[in-house]
Order: C-alpha cells, then sequence, then structure tokens
C-alpha cells in the first residue's frame, strides 16, 4: 500500500507534472474510499465514536465537497456538483467553538449517495486535472494549487477517520487485508536518556519552496536551544503500562489542571486503544484487537503524556517533559535527519502495514523514530512564524488554532502521506484529542513561552476589530451601530423573533441586533473573523495591534460591556459559512442584514435568489454594499450591474439589485449612504459609503 509521494513543485515538464498529479490524485482518492471499506455495514457511518466530533458519514463526504469548494473559490469550475452535500459536508470537523455539532441539524443522506458524488467529483477533478492550463513552477497562485490543497487535505482526513474507525465498536468493522496491522511485536526495550548538545535551529520555508505546504509552515523562525536529554525511543506501550499500574490515572497531582478536568470528565483509567481483559490488555488496531503490543509505541493524548512525564519526574528526580518544538527540531538536527521526504524505510506513509511498529525497528544517529511510527506531542501550542500569511483558498486552516488550546505534534505516523510526512510540516490538536500520536521524553527546563493575552495581530483582522468596536474617527459614527439604527426605523409592530448578519466580519451588528431580536445568526466565510466574534461573546472582550507606522504598534482592548451590549450577547450564534451556499437550517428570519457583502461574492445573483426563501413573508432585506467590484472577487460576468448592458444602457448596482430580487420584493425606500472609515495606520483611513437598500418580502 505504498503511498505516492508529494509532488516536486518545480521539476520536470508540464505534462509529466499533469500526469503525476492525476495519479497522486487518483491515490489518495481511493485510498481514502479504501480506508471506509473497513466499516461493516452503513449503520457505522452514522456512529459518533467520538462526540466531539461529527459522525463518519460527514468525513466520507467532507473531503470530496472540499475539493469542489475551492475550485468554485478559485473560480476554476463555475457549477457546483450538488450544492447541498457541499454545505451539508463544508464545515464542522474540528472543536471549534462555533463548529455545529448538533444532530437535529442534519439530515444525513444515504451512503450509496455520497459515493455516487464522490465518483462525480473524482471524474471532475481528473478532467480539469487533465485539461487546465497551469505552468512551473507551480506556487500559492497557480491554478493547480487548490488541486494539490484538495489532495493534501484529503490526506488529513484519511488520519482522522482513521483515529474515528478505531474508536468504533468491533461489531462496526471488518478487518481487510490492505488494512492488516504490523505481524510482529515483543517486549519492550528498556528506554534511556541521550545527550543532545545544544545550537542554533531555524524553521520556516520560502513562498517559493518545492513542496506543498500549508499556511503555517511559511515564514521564518530561529532559536537558540541549550543542551539537553531525549529518551532513545519513544514511550512504548509497556513502558506506560508502568505508569498505569501505578495508579498514575488515579493521582490528580500528577496531571496538570486541564489535564485533571479532562481527567474527570472521561474518568479515564488507561489509554483510550487498551481494554482491560482480566488482568492484562488488548490493544486496537483499526479493525481488530490483539495482546498489548508492549515494544509498540503508546498513543495518548497530550494530557496522558504530560501527567507520564510528571510521574517520571517524581521518580527519577529529574525535570522531565516533552520537548518543546525548538528541541524536536534541534533532535533532528543532531541525529542527521534531513529538511527532505521522510524516507521509506521509516514508519510513514503505509510503507510497513496499517499500524505502529516496535518502537526499536528505525534508528538514526543512536535515536529511534525520529520521525514516524506516532506523531509526537510537543510542549508548544502552535503559534505562526515571523512572515506568515494566510492563503485565501483557506483562511481557516490555521489560524483558528491559534488560541493557545492547540500543541504541535511533529513527525508524522504510520498512515502519514504527502505533506504530512515531511520535515517541515506542522500540525495542531488540542490537548484532549487523539490521533495516532504518542510520546517521547526529555530532560530539559527549557519553557514554551505562551502569550496569555492572545492578542490579534493579523493586520486585517486588528482593522476590522477596530472598525467594528474601537474608536470613531473623523466624527463618522460606528458603522455597526449605524447599520442597525438605520434597518430598525423600518421594522414597526413587525415580528422581532430571528435576525440574519450575513457578512458579520467581527460581530458588530450581530450584537447590536441583538437589542432588538431573540435569536441572531452571525455568519461569515472567513474563519478568522468568526474566531474574533466568538472570542468577544465569549470573553466580552478582544485585544488586538493596530499598526501605527513601519514596525511601531498600538495595543488595544475593546469589551461589549463598554459599548452597551453585553447583556444580549447570548441571543446571537456565530457559525463559519458561505453566503452562497448556507446550511439550509439558516431560514425563517424576520430580518436578513446583507453589510457590504454583495460585492464580495462569487455569485451575487445566486446569493439573491436562495436568500428569498430563508426570509419570512412580510420579513426585511436590507443590502447594504459601496459597489466596488472587482474580478478578485467576482468574476466580470456574475457582476450585479456597474457597467453598460448590451443596449449600450447603463446598468447601476441599484438597478440590477432591483431587478435580481423581482416580483417577490417591495423597495421599502429609496437608497441611502451611509459613511464608515477603516483606519489602516495611524495616518492612513478609508473612508467610504455604503448604499442601504431596504426591501420587503410580499409573497
Amino acid at each position: 500500500m505504498n503511498a505516492l509521494h508529494t509532488p516536486h513543485l518545480k521539476q520536470g515538464t508540464v505534462e509529466e507534472k499533469r500526469k503525476e498529479i492525476l495519479a497522486y490524485f487518483q491515490q489518495s482518492f481511493d485510498r481514502y474510499e479504501s480506508l471506509f471499506s473497513l466499516l461493516k455495514s452503513d449503520d457505522a457511518y452514522y456512529q459518533r465514536p467520538e462526540k466531539l466530533r461529527h459522525p463518519l458519514i460527514f468525513y466520507y463526504g467532507h473531503t470530496a465537497t472540499f475539493f469542489i469548494n475551492k475550485l468554485v473559490l478559485a473560480k476554476l469550475i463555475n457549477d457546483r456538483i450538488n450544492p447541498d452535500f457541499e454545505s451539508l459536508f463544508a464545515i464542522g470537523v474540528d472543536e471549534m467553538s462555533w463548529d455545529d455539532l448538533n444532530d437535529a441539524h442534519y439530515d444525513w443522506p444515504a451512503v450509496e449517495e455520497v459515493t455516487a458524488y464522490r465518483a462525480q467529483v473524482r471524474r471532475l477533478v481528473s478532467d480539469l486535472i487533465l485539461t487546465m492550463d497551469f505552468s512551473l513552477p507551480i506556487d500559492w497562485e497557480s491554478p493547480m494549487w487548490p488541486v494539490l490543497m484538495g489532495i493534501e487535505h484529503e490526506g488529513i482526513h484519511l488520519e482522522t477517520s482513521s483515529v474515528l474507525i478505531r474508536q468504533l465498536p468491533l461489531r462496526f468493522v471488518q478487518p481487510q487485508p490492505e488494512w492488516a496491522p504490523y505481524p510482529e511485536s515483543g517486549e519492550a526495550p528498556e528506554n534511556t536518556l541521550l545527550p543532545v548538545p545544544g545550537g542554533n535551529v531555524s524553521a520556516g520555508k520560502p513562498f517559493n519552496a518545492d513542496y506543498y505546504g500549508w499556511d503555517n509552515e511559511y515564514g521564518e523562525h530561529s532559536a537558540e536551544v541549550k543542551p539537553f536529554s531525549a529518551s532513545q525511543y519513544l514511550v512504548s506501550n509497556g513502558e506506560f503500562l508502568a505508569f498505569v499500574k501505578d495508579g498514575g490515572y488515579a493521582q490528580p497531582q500528577l496531571w496538570e489542571e486541564e489535564g485533571r478536568q479532562w481527567l474527570s470528565y472521561t474518568g479515564a483509567r488507561h489509554p483510550v486503544f487498551w481494554r482491560e481483559q482480566g488482568n492484562s490488555y488488548v490493544y486496537r488496531t483499526l479493525a481488530t484487537e490483539i495482546p498489548l503490543p508492549e515494544d509498540w509505541p503508546v498513543d495518548v493524548n497530550y494530557h496522558e503524556a504530560k501527567a507520564f512525564c510528571n510521574w517520571l519526574s517524581k521518580r527519577t528526580g529529574k525535570h522531565i517533559q516533552l520537548p518543546v518544538e525548538d528541541e524536536w527540531l534541534r533532535l533532528c538536527e543532531h541525529a542527521g535527519m534531513k529538511e527532505s521526504l521522510w524516507r521509506e524505510e521509516w514508519n510513514t506513509g503505509l510503507h510497513h502495514g496499517a499500524s505502529s511498529t516496535p518502537v526499536n525497528l528505525f534508528s538514526l544517529g543512536g535515536f529511534y523514530d525520529i520521525a514516524g511510527n506516532v506523531w509526537q506531542w510537543t510542549e508548544t501550542p502552535i503559534y505562526p512564524f515571523d512572515g506568515f500569511k494566510v492563503h485565501p483558498l483557506y483562511d481557516d486552516f490555521t489560524t483558528p488554532t491559534f488560541d493557545n488550546k492547540h500543541n504541535l505534534f511533529k513527525g508524522g505516523s504510520w498512515i502519514s502521506t504527502g505533506n504530512e510526512a515531511m520535515a517541515h510540516s506542522r500540525y495542531a490538536f488540542r490537548r484532549h484529542f487523539f490521533q495516532h500520536a504518542g510520546f517521547r521524553y526529555v530532560e530539559s527546563t527549557e519553557v514554551s513561552k505562551v502569550n496569555d493575552l492572545d492578542y490579534e495581530s493579523d493586520t486585517q483582522v486588528s482593522q476590522y476589530s477596530e472598525f467594528h468596536y474601537g474608536s470613531t474617527y473623523y466624527g463618522v459614527p460606528n458603522f455597526g451601530a449605524a447599520s442597525v439604527a438605520f434597518a430598525m426605523q423600518f421594522t414597526g409592530a413587525k415580528p422581532k423573533a430571528r435576525a440574519l448578519d450575513l457578512g458579520c466580519a467581527t460581530g458588530r451588528a450581530s450584537f447590536e441586533l441583538a437589542k432588538y431580536f431573540d435569536h441572531v445568526d452571525g455568519i461569515d466565510f472567513s474563519a478568522r473573523f468568526i474566531k474574533t466574534a466568538f472570542a468577544m461573546q465569549e470573553h466580552g472582550e478582544i485585544r488586538y495591534n493596530l499598526i501605527e507606522e513601519g514596525e511601531l504598534t498600538e495595543f488595544k482592548v475593546a469589551k461589549l460591556a463598554d459599548l452597551g451590549l453585553a447583556e444580549n450577547k447570548d441571543r446571537v450564534h456565530f457559525a463559519q459559512g458561505d453566503a452562497c451556499n448556507l446550511k439550509p437550517q439558516f431560514t425563517g428570519y424576520d430580518l436578513i442584514l446583507m453589510s457590504n457583502l454583495i460585492d464580495r461574492v462569487y455569485e451575487p445573483a445566486r446569493l439573491l435568489e436562495s436568500i428569498r426563501e430563508r426570509l419570512n413573508p412580510g420579513g426585511l432585506l436590507i443590502i447594504a454594499s459601496p459597489f466596488t467590484w472587482l474580478e478578485e472577487y467576482t468574476a466580470r460576468e456574475n457582476w450585479l450591474g456597474g457597467y453598460k448592458d448590451a443596449n449600450g444602457e447603463t446598468l447601476t448596482s441599484t438597478m440590477a439589485l432591483e431587478q435580481a430580487l423581482g416580483d417577490d420584493f417591495r423597495r421599502v425606500a429609496a437608497p441611502q449612504d451611509i459613511p464608515f472609515v477603516i483606519r489602516e495606520t495611524k495616518r492612513k483611513y478609508q473612508h467610504s459609503l455604503s448604499e442601504f437598500n431596504v426591501f420587503e418580502r410580499i409573497r
């Protein structure tokens, strides 16, 4: 089951690269579907082995819809295959606070329907690869980039889905020859600490790197690492068994505060993939149980790994902890690991079966499993390198995890393929999540530097935080407050049960609407904006940096209470979503506000066509926009006005808006301009006028 490697982005000819990417895509697509052959019946697809994640049917459909959603966003295709699926399976793969895991909101389709949909996606993407006009090298701007993004994304979910399958009760799974575990195990080797000399480490890759990367891998980072000692082996099941037998799970003093909360919540007494059987344990592979393989690495979350380190510190009198990311990088360098694809003899890419292998098989420089076998937890919460940028097609890949709640793990696992099986990859999970992840420990006093303030340093998000919640400039009132005040003068005695703030950005208008409506949904495509809006709701304040000049910044704090918006904040529900393809539960509104959105979506006419069914008869639709049409956001043929029509007549956006809404709506008031100012730097401001149009749905 050897996996093809992620393609080199510069070598070969265009036609050679086209064939290579096609083969890579088709193998990835087939391998992902093969994983689901482990499910014994259709019923297994609808199980939720981890209640903080969707059932498996979601993940079966998600990776296919990801291709379509990104290709639409990249304007490489015009038509969707199944808009319902591409909304249903789009968002909700991690435990973000705004993820919707309410089963009542989902009517999952039949497995055969999703299988047929996946076949359609396979044909479409294959044809696109064969016909796409692209050049070498492939970079972020290349039309081939979103295709590679989809393939690498499916590789990630090969791992996450396999973890969920591994957590299903055995009655739902069936062994398959191509997913058989490694056949051998034995006694655990005795672990020992070996010295690692100090030195300087550097990380981060240039934007013209040779291989595909996720946003958090780019940029620059360097650090001086002090000498430390690292365990020769990954911690094995046998070594961890001593911790379990010593009552490690029953000693709260060994666990960090967050770990104690997890322990109390779950009642765990041993690793999740162990099961007590008499006086011993059996071990869960993907689809079978086997006697505990003591020389295989233990699979644990961060909390369990941390408690083991505290236990070992107590026993040895040494300062034992997990390595910080920089120490892991230094270990790789010291042992002779190169910045290249992990070698095939390491246990990655399913080269040695569909499971871990003994911890004493793969050595380099005196250490074993520097990479592969299982991911290795670190003490380091994920953070951006200097020069970090968000890819416009996938702004929610990493930025939602910059919250000091997601720790990095390094090195890849036995099922890591593509980008995951590379030296520079940086992946992070919540500390209580399970992956095919274990750990090695170090004797060190290195402390991971965590910014407890968690202030927002993303320039655009900071600007919008100030725009929504900060100071007013040049006498122009706050735009979110002014927008809602304008809208409310038309509501009169109309019902005020539900409102939708579509394109809510960082959420000010949503909170303003909550003063009048029983329930407000705030939806935005950007995870960065939704993260900020939710942080304001959850904590009552946000902190951010504003650029003064050059590298000089001003630190600011904005509080809901100071704005008089705290009292009704719980009436608001924030969600990430595509305005042109919303999930069906977003309906039944008495008012919909679309503020500065219509000229930033890829199909404004489709948005207006679909919005009708989400608004109650008699409900108000408020569309505000400066109508700054740009092909960067909306293909020229999809502009809603702002040009001369086929007869040479001027078609303004206001006129086109009325035409698109048709006879289902009547205009309530003449268009009105409301000004707004966005602060870019201390001496640079963007002053604009947004035209407000108010319509009532009449049928």
